[in-house]
């Protein structure tokens, strides 16, 4: 079982059937099994993305600095919303942002989130990397590494690495696991190019898997294989 991990919830993970916007049911089911983990003595820290109110590429009209904010503030909300569900099940959480909201979240600071996670506290992070042009998945990279993650848990809508998109190609094979370097030069759909260089640069392994499935992160988290490990 892994001590130390990190979790990467896109926007979408919140919305569930609805696409858009929260779904309590759905939030519920994740948080539930968040607190299995934190249970089993398991230090958990969360990205989020914020794909369920806004994404940025849907606006090209929009100056992409702009765009890109209004992403990063989409997140805000998700963070909040699952530290809530969280609380409401007595796990204690805390929200930290790349953003500077003080009256909302945290400013983030590695050494008051090593202390957070020692304290058995789920950490929230939002605001992707706090800079335009850079997604949620280079944030999830960055702050793996800041925190020294044993591995980075990637919930998607779908069950694991494929060579081509299963809902537009029915005949994409899916991969047990692939290199970094697969990755990078079959340009496959898993976190984008920028954090897969990093995580890469830095050892951590990634383990793709759906997140619509109950028990899901729980079996993540004890090492099972149950959709694609990226090594």
């Amino acid at each position: 079982m892994y001590k130390r991990v990190l979790l990467k919830l896109s926007g979408e993970a919140f919305a569930g059937e609805q696409k858009l916007g929260i779904d309590p049911e759905t939030i519920n089911m994740i948080c539930r099994q968040i607190k299995e983990v934190r249970e089993k003595g398991v230090q958990i820290g969360i990205v989020v993305g914020g794909g369920n109110f806004w994404r940025g590429k849907y606006a090209p009209q929009m100056k992409r600095v702009d765009a890109d904010m209004m992403g990063m503030l989409a997140t805000e909300l998700n963070g909040l919303a699952l530290k809530d569900s969280l609380e409401k099940m007595g796990v204690p959480a805390v929200v930290q942002s790349a953003l500077d909201i003080p009256k909302a979240v945290e400013f983030y600071k590695t050494e008051d989130t090593n202390k957070y996670l020692k304290d058995g506290k789920v950490v929230i992070f939002t605001g992707g990397t706090g800079n335009p042009f850079f997604s949620t998945d280079t944030g999830a990279a960055i702050r793996a590494a800041e925190i020294e993650a044993d591995v980075i848990l990637v919930a998607k809508t779908i069950d694991g690495v494929y060579s081509a998109d299963p809902k537009l190609d029915p005949s994409a094979v899916k991969y047990d696991e692939i290199s970094y370097i697969d990755v990078l030069t079959k340009e496959l759909k898993v976190m984008d190019l920028p954090a897969i260089s990093l995580c890469m640069e830095n050892s951590i392994q990634l383990s793709v898997f759906s997140m619509y499935e109950d028990g899901n992160i729980v079996k993540a988290v004890e090492g099972e294989n149950i959709g694609t490990v990226v090594r």
